[in-house]
């Protein structure tokens, strides 16, 4: 990669309340495609025996709860289902599909992976860097999306999601510089709580800096499952474990994370699925970048050079930059926001491919 020169592209712009922006994903949506990425994958979950009733009682009171801590999240989900002419029910059961596979101790669901990573300085820093490992079925409708709205209190927030599913629904940044990504832990212990991908839009939403978003998270219980990574105008940085007893924190610095929680007291919660390819390869990811992050230079083509890594790229390389088959878990995008530029560079589908683009915050 010796020339790296991004075309600037736009986003879909939504704006609104939370209601008309969910309605407005389908402006541009193939329906059919949504449906078979969502739905369908719960029409299949239900099939496989997945949703007994014991899970239908636990998605009763996880509506209970986003309904009255949420209210907006619920907003926009009632939104994408009628802009989409599908179920608000079944979509809200698509959310919550790892969360049942973990409920049913691991039973294989190919879903998701990633594997992201904050620096707090540099040329280009702060930055959130993410590799969007998921399902095959989303690489039609993922998106680049730009909110704004009143109850978007930080201004605007620029997301990578798909369309169906919340805005910051793989991660985010908003015009007060707070970046976030996600990555998906499978894990022994759920309760009812705030679901992550509900989260991280209202953090995106609500929060300008790494301790405002803290302590939002601090204040209300969490479904369990999944981690964090986050990075503010400031240079301050977190890698929050989002366990159902509580979650756990990683301040400050370079912070790091793929597919199972590390902290003592929450790393015997990892619930490693069997046959799970990309969460089997997590520790090994986990330890290249700790080994590789110390001494990258955080600007933002060496940043996209490291999401790139083959297992096969150099001595102790690893599957950063992961590929599949159809509907296989695969890497879908790679998403490098820059705090000091304001932007957001892109690759849509695997990173190694050098289709970069780069996506503006409004000033």
């Amino acid at each position: 990669m010796t020339e790296f020169a991004p075309e600037l592209a736009q986003p879909l712009l939504l704006s609104g309340d939370a209601r008309a922006r969910g309605r407005g994903q389908a402006a541009e949506g193939d329906a059919d495609r949504v449906r078979a990425a969502t739905v369908g994958r719960v029409e299949t979950a239900r099939a496989e025996g997945m949703i007994d009733s014991a899970a239908e009682d636990y998605l009763a009171r996880q509506r209970a709860f986003h309904a009255e801590h949420d209210p907006e999240g619920m907003a926009e989900l009632s939104g994408i289902a009628e802009g989409f002419g599908l179920s608000e029910d079944d979509l809200f059961v698509h959310l919550h599909l790892g969360t049942l596979r973990d409920l049913k101790s691991g039973a294989k669901l190919d879903g998701d992976g990633c594997s992201a990573w904050a620096a707090p300085e540099g040329p280009d820093g702060p930055i959130v860097a993410k590799n969007r490992d998921y399902s095959g079925l989303h690489l039609g409708i993922q998106r680049v999306t730009l909110h704004s709205g009143p109850d978007v209190t930080t201004g605007a927030m620029l997301c990578v999601g798909s369309l169906g599913s919340p805005a910051a629904y793989s991660s985010g940044m908003n015009a007060r510089g707070l970046m976030l990504a996600d990555t998906q832990v499978a894990v022994r212990t759920h309760r009812v709580g705030w679901l992550r991908y509900f989260l991280m839009t209202r953090i995106l939403a609500s929060c300008g800096t790494v301790a405002e978003a803290l302590a939002l998270i601090a204040s209300r219980p969490h479904a369990g499952g999944g981690t964090l990574i986050m990075a503010d105008a400031s240079g301050d940085t977190a890698a929050v474990e989002l366990g159902a007893a509580g979650a756990g924190l990683t301040r400050g610095g370079i912070v790091w994370r793929t597919n199972h929680f590390v902290l003592p007291d929450r790393a015997d919660d990892t619930l490693f699925p069997d046959g799970d390819r990309i969460a089997g390869n997590s520790r090994e990811r986990f330890a290249y970048l700790e080994r590789s992050l110390p001494g990258l230079s955080p600007v933002i083509p060496d940043a996209t050079k490291l999401m790139c890594t083959h297992r096969d790229s150099g001595p102790a390389a690893a599957p950063l930059c992961q590929h599949g088959e159809t509907e296989a878990s695969q890497t879908l995008s790679t998403a490098i926001y820059s705090c000091r530029f304001g932007s957001l560079t892109f690759s849509q589908g695997n990173p190694c491919a050098g289709k970069w683009q780069t996506y503006r915050m409004p000033s």
